[in-house]
């Protein structure tokens, strides 16, 4: 199975997790096999204060990252995140065991991944083997020119706020 690969981006809260999870709801009403893992914001008071990593093969959630405050260090982090290491590693074998399936989805591969080889790297090989019908990779505008380089069948920007 060579699959297509198709990268959604765009800027902070366009949607591109919702534009995933309602791609994956049709991709599931067809009957595909569908795995990896979805990312979707956590708020409190209308504030955006940690982010969650769903197995979207069997729902299991987990907490992924909060808010990093300027004295938390911890060995996975970025500028504004601290990220679970126990989280990262579940996602990591997530990854590991998704394949082959239909639908791959990797919300998001960010700078964690593709400037610090860090993260879900397990992602990275599963993108790269093409064993699957369509893997739908989430990437940052910022990082697009990395990420075409995997050679995508398309690459679709999100400009407006899913509802």
């Amino acid at each position: 199975m060579a699959g297509d690969l198709w990268i959604i981006t765009g800027e902070i809260g366009t949607g591109k997790t919702r534009w995933c999870q309602q791609f994956l709801d049709l991709a599931r009403q067809a009957g595909w096999d569908v795995a990896g893992l979805i990312s979707p914001a956590v708020f409190e008071n209308g504030q955006k204060t940690a982010i969650d990593a769903v197995d979207v093969r069997s729902g299991e959630r987990r907490r992924l990252a909060t808010r990093r405050s300027v004295k938390d260090a911890a060995l996975i982090h970025t500028r504004e995140w601290l990220f679970e290491t126990d989280t990262v590693g579940w996602g990591n074998a997530v990854f590991r065991r998704a394949l082959p399936c239909d639908l791959l989805i990797v919300d998001e591969m960010g700078p964690l991944e593709l400037l610090q080889g860090q993260g879900w790297v397990n992602a990275l090989e599963a993108i790269a083997t093409r064993a699957y019908r369509l893997a739908v990779v989430v990437v940052r505008p910022s990082l697009l020119s990395i990420a075409e380089q995997w050679q995508p069948q398309a690459v679709i920007t999100l400009r407006n706020a899913i509802q």
